[in-house]
């Protein structure tokens, strides 16, 4: 790594967007902002920089540094004012001060920082610099740093260059670079990057997807995500709730009914099918649709029509089904209590959900995204989590998933008396460290959480998961065994 005097080159993250740029000598006209067509006979008019500036104190003097070079400049001052800024579709230049941002702030950070469309330049003195987790954010996510005091001038001249870079680059980018959404879809761990890349794969086709995944782990945000980034993104997305309807409504909230079909209605209603002609219509928690309702369904998915009740007329709808559930599906196959040929045509892509519990560093990323969202319900300010909460998240094993991670948050907002959320404020007091675990305990929580990933990476499928873990079949389906984990796997599968 060179280093100057003023600042630092940083070695890009191996196969980021920094390769198509490589070994252009372009950069001086990188940096210069491209001219757009101008009506014959005026003068070009130089296209709008946008530059993001993320500070807790911003540098005002900087500000107008950047205004008067042309910049468009865009004040973040906490780490959710960030997500908010960034649009997906706007390419722009960043200045992240690393330096003006505690520690505890770093995590919610990460998701800003991680947005391809944002060429990052960090700010840092020294004392950030010697901070582990500050140098990863910066070698992972940043084009270049400077080491603060800096002159003005630098930092023009750097965040030019980043913005060139980033144009650069628009070519290697996916049109959409990740599922985060105000919804709480946020995430930097291996299983749901790999979540991400599913769905922008699923998104292009039209073929039915199954989302399986514990209750709370977010599958409707996932269905959305999907429909949202495929063809049909400009038409309905019409999502109903299987186990929320009593099972003799259901026939009439799927196809509807004509007037005088029953004792009530008065005038023909629209079924959920029918509402999502040409979008997408997702059936949660299908493993509770009773009997009568899949054979209905069944065959509205081979023949592509529907008939309401009480009427005679096919009516042809042209959907896409997505359909998840917390149910095994496969035990409930093997009871007679859902139709295998139901199961086959829903099941033409899978998208499995990871649970909270798996996604290590996640936890604490989501849980900084949620006060940040949700910190204005309380008139104290909050700032962040204290020691003990972070541990305690950490250590919990959270059976309600992300939605019981928010429903906790939420509570300690309100219910906080310090500026920092406490484990007793998330009422998890009794899993913070200050109940001291053994070197042995230790470890048997890493294994567990280690063949969790692993088996949740490769479907449960016994022979890819203990490859991946380096262990025989054998030793796997015992330590399967020891740490309760053969339930929750289903079927013993094999390759």
């Amino acid at each position: 790594m060179r280093e100057s005097s003023h600042l630092s080159s940083v070695t890009p993250l191996a196969g980021s967007r920094l390769r198509l740029a490589a070994s252009r000598g372009s950069e001086t006209s990188a940096a210069r902002p491209a001219a757009v067509d101008a009506p014959r006979g005026a003068a070009p008019r130089a296209r709008a920089r946008v530059l993001l500036y993320a500070a807790r104190t911003p540098d005002d003097a900087l500000v107008e540094q950047l205004k008067s070079r042309g910049w468009s400049v865009l004040v973040a001052r906490s780490a959710h004012d960030i997500g908010k800024l960034i649009k997906p579709a706007t390419l722009c230049a960043g200045i992240v001060d690393m330096a003006s941002f505690p520690a505890r702030d770093l995590p919610g950070l990460e998701a800003g920082l991680r947005q391809q469309q944002v060429g990052w330049i960090a700010l840092a003195n020294p004392e950030r610099l010697a901070d582990p987790a500050v140098r990863r954010l910066i070698r992972h996510y940043c084009f270049d740093y400077v080491k603060l005091p800096v002159a003005h001038a630098t930092i023009d001249y750097l965040v030019g260059h980043a913005y060139g870079m980033i144009h650069l680059s628009d070519a290697d980018l996916p049109p959409d670079t990740t599922a985060v959404s105000d919804d709480e879809m946020v995430g930097t761990c291996e299983a749901m990057q790999q979540l991400f890349r599913t769905i922008r794969k699923v998104a292009n086709t039209d073929a039915s997807v199954f989302i399986s995944g514990e209750s709370g782990t977010g599958k409707e945000l996932t269905a959305l995500a999907i429909h949202e980034r495929s063809p049909r993104r400009k038409a309905p997305f019409v999502p109903i709730n299987c186990g929320a309807i009593a099972h003799h409504l259901l026939q009439s909230e799927l196809f509807g009914y004509e007037r005088g079909a029953f004792t009530g209605a008065n005038q023909r209603k629209i079924g959920r099918v029918e509402a999502a002609n040409g979008g997408t219509l997702f059936l949660d928690e299908i493993g509770d649709l009773p009997m009568e309702s899949q054979a209905s369904l069944l065959r509205f998915l081979q023949e592509g029509k529907i008939e309401r009740l009480g009427g005679h007329e096919s009516i042809s709808v042209d959907v896409r089904i997505i359909s998840a559930t917390h149910v095994d599906l496969e035990g409930a196959m093997s009871e007679g209590r859902f139709r295998q040929d139901l199961f086959h045509r829903l099941c033409v892509l899978r998208v499995d959900e990871p649970p909270l519990r798996a996604r290590g560093k996640d936890i604490e990323l989501l849980a900084h995204h949620i006060l940040g969202k949700f910190k204005t319900d309380s008139a104290r300010k909050i700032r962040g989590f204290a020691p003990s909460a972070i541990e305690a998240m950490y250590s919990y094993h959270w059976p309600g998933n992300v939605r019981e991670l928010i429903n906790r948050v939420r509570r300690a907002i309100v219910m906080a008396e310090s500026k920092l959320i406490s484990a007793e404020d998330l009422d998890l007091a009794q899993f913070s460290e200050q109940q001291t675990m053994s070197l042995a305990q230790a470890r048997e929580v890493a294994e567990k959480r280690a063949i969790e990933a692993a088996l949740l990476r490769h479907r449960h499928r016994l022979n890819e998961a203990a490859v991946d873990l380096g262990i025989s079949r054998v030793t796997l389906y015992r330590l399967m065994s020891t740490h309760g984990l053969r339930d929750a796997s289903g079927d013993d599968k094999g390759e």
